[in-house]
């Protein structure tokens, strides 16, 4: 390296260096959220450059030469080989989803401080490291998933009950993020013309590239155009009821809608329509988000919520818990996230051409995913801090209003109303989720750049489709890897089921995981208050259960490898997201406090029930009880089960190093990429 490029990289250094000492060093003074933008461009920088590539030449030895699963096995459904960017796209698009745009924002309750400093060390040493070793290992063993993977590498017993957690956390998941998209777009006109576009689109990019008489780069000018007239075309339907009639529909429509195009998203061969989709998805995606990053450096916004509140103690308005586990539970996409393994050992390893490409979709697309749950956390905390609590506490307006401004956050209803009308929305309490208060805060940013004075609403409810659309792209990726994990799991009952290369048992597999997380999606709909929305508190313990699992496989195939000397590149991380998982179920479980423990929170439902005079209340704080009981069964029966595969994985350690047990590397064979033709 020249000496001008090592100046260079050291300036990189000293201003993210200097930029994350203003952000933790600043103490009752409203500071700008430039130094968020600058402390995540160059941990981007610096993190790609060095550790991306010490671990792809040094720790993985990735080798060019090598074929990969999608040249070896190209079935024109599953492993077809696919464009680099294309894949990129692909990748980015099904695993960010709602995790970096709603975890920053309900994490920003304890201030900006510790999600920031979570997100920016959690991407670069902990969730770049998960993801790109998770794809390594996939594209090594033929594209299996993470089950298969945990069976062969770390034992039969463990892995099957590994790929029965993973595929009921699968089905769950999907069932709670199609929930999210129909709130979202439910009587939105606007949302389901873009979000439909992208359809057509994407198969006409699809069969497009298959033809091989059309560049890439034609298809991506063809698809930009398209989607821009989508995002464009939308908000002049009102001019014409009867066509905005067409795209107009309520819940209970839009919720089979999403099923089918789910089916339809497994099913077809991925080149049809999943992969043109998600690449298309991520051009919108990447392109908002580097709207935000313009944005922030012309407005200059300042930072109105505080480095840290009040609320690290646990007794937030927002959820309960202190900073300490939970902002690591609340951010899990945009820092480690364990659906990401699920990703990264499904769809993503099928299509990859060259070995080369694991750095840069594997690490590449998990700093990326840092950049967007940065901006999320910018969108909040440029906010009023009384205005962002007051969307995300729940109760009448006037008690809300007290309650947040009790806590020293001022908020007035007269305030929340304007707020309300300048967005084009009836109210704005009770909007809590995360989602609304980082639209609002979108809106506010981008509002500012344009003199109209429609520009807040606007923005808001672009913001809104702009969400949807990144939690669609996980909904159709994510049903698909929840179909080869289905697959893995009915191959142990009856072997042609699991048959990857079978229409009949591709559309069979297909049909059954629809159905299973299509039952709570519409449970979902036709009763919000219901068991499904009960379920998220499980969700964020349980993604990132999933990636100590990933990280236990890791450190396995470090091992086996005789890499033991960089073990501490899956140990560390490893066993941070052990303290932070375990301790986290603990408290969700067993916590004296009823807005924290599942237990304590079901016994205070049931007290209030039997001093209720009304029936039909009693009724519905008894069945939150149950429910709530049930949410202390599940998340006890994973922290077991992983606790179970971490020993596991520790025993087996042991006995590989102390040379006590036979190293089998399941690997595939080697066969060099020239002598495929």
């Amino acid at each position: 390296m020249s000496l001008w490029k090592k100046l260079l990289w050291f300036a990189v250094a000293a201003l993210g260096t200097w930029a994350v000492a203003m952000l933790a060093l600043s103490r009752g003074e409203h500071i700008s959220a430039l130094w968020i933008v600058a402390a995540g461009f160059c941990a981007l920088s610096i993190s790609y450059r060095f550790y991306s590539k010490w671990l792809a030449t040094k720790v993985l030895v990735l080798n060019e030469q090598r074929a990969t699963p999608a040249v070896l096995q190209d079935d024109n459904k599953d492993y077809v080989p696919t464009n680099g960017w294309m894949v990129f796209g692909h990748h980015f698009a099904a695993i960010a989803g709602p995790g970096p745009l709603v975890g920053p924002v309900l994490a920003a309750q304890f201030g900006f401080l510790p999600g920031t400093l979570w997100i920016l060390i959690g991407a670069t040493l902990g969730g770049g490291v998960h993801d790109m070793i998770v794809l390594f290992a996939s594209i090594r063993r033929g594209g299996k998933t993470l089950g298969q993977m945990v069976r062969e590498e770390i034992g039969p017993g463990v892995g099957l009950l590994a790929l029965v957690s993973v595929l009921a956390i699968m089905i769950i998941l999907l069932a709670v993020l199609a929930l999210v998209v129909v709130q979202a777009l439910a009587e939105s006109p606007w949302g389901v013309f873009t979000i439909a576009t992208t359809i057509p689109i994407a198969l006409v990019m699809g069969i497009g590239l298959r033809t091989g008489k059309v560049s890439v780069m034609a298809v991506t000018i063809f698809g930009l155009l398209g989607l821009a007239f989508g995002v464009w075309g939308g908000q002049f339907l009102a001019h014409s009821p009867a066509i905005e009639g067409w795209f107009r529909h309520d819940q209970k429509w839009l919720a089979w809608a999403i099923m089918i195009y789910g089916l339809a998203a497994s099913i077809l061969p991925v080149w049809m329509l999943l992969t043109p989709r998600d690449y298309l998805s991520t051009f919108l995606k990447l392109g908002t988000v580097a709207m935000l990053a313009a944005a922030v450096v012309l407005i200059n916004p300042t930072l109105q919520m505080p480095a840290i509140t009040k609320f690290i103690d646990g007794s937030g308005l927002v959820f309960a818990g202190p900073v300490f586990p939970f902002v690591c539970i609340t951010i899990a996409c945009g820092a480690v996230s364990g659906f990401h393994s699920l990703i990264a050992s499904g769809t993503t390893p099928k299509m990859i051409t060259r070995e080369s490409r694991i750095r840069s979709i594997g690490y590449g697309a998990m700093v990326t995913e840092m950049i967007v749950a940065l901006m999320a956390m910018i969108a909040a905390c440029v906010l009023q801090p009384g205005q962002y609590f007051a969307i995300n506490t729940k109760g009448a307006p006037a008690e809300v209003v007290a309650k947040v401004s009790a806590a020293g956050f001022p908020v007035t209803e007269a305030e929340m109303q304007k707020l309300a009308t300048n967005l084009g929305e009836s109210t704005m309490f009770n909007r809590a989720g995360g989602a609304p208060t980082f639209a609002v805060g979108m809106a506010h940013m981008f509002a500012r750049v344009s003199t109209k004075p429609t520009a807040l609403a606007l923005w808001y409810h672009f913001a809104i489709m702009f969400e949807a659309l990144f939690i669609l792209t996980t909904i159709d990726a994510g049903t698909r890897v929840g179909r080869f994990l289905l697959q893995d799991f009915l191959g142990n009952l009856w072997r042609p089921l699991g048959n990857t290369r079978s229409w009949t048992a591709n559309f069979f597999s297909s049909i059954l995981l629809v159905a299973a997380w299509g039952w709570f999606l519409y449970e979902g709909v036709i009763d919000p208050l219901g068991g499904i929305n009960s379920l998220w508190p499980l969700f964020g313990l349980a993604n990132q259960l999933l990636s100590v699992v990933a990280l236990c496989l890791g450190t396995t195939l470090l091992i086996k490898m005789r890499k033991s000397r960089y073990l501490f590149v899956t140990l560390v991380p490893l066993c941070f997201m052990c303290a932070v998982t375990f301790s986290a179920g603990y408290l969700k479980v067993f916590s004296p406090d009823p807005r924290l423990g599942f237990l304590s929170g079901a016994k205070s439902l049931l007290s209030q029930a039997a001093a209720m005079t009304d029936p039909i209340k009693a009724a519905n704080l008894a069945r939150q009880a149950t429910i709530w009981r049930f949410d202390a069964f599940v998340a006890v029966f994973f922290l077991v089960l992983v606790l179970l595969i971490v020993l596991g994985s520790a025993r087996q350690w042991w006995q590989l190093l102390r040379g006590a047990k036979r190293v089998v590397l399941h690997e595939s064979e080697f066969v060099p990429l020239s002598a495929v033709s």
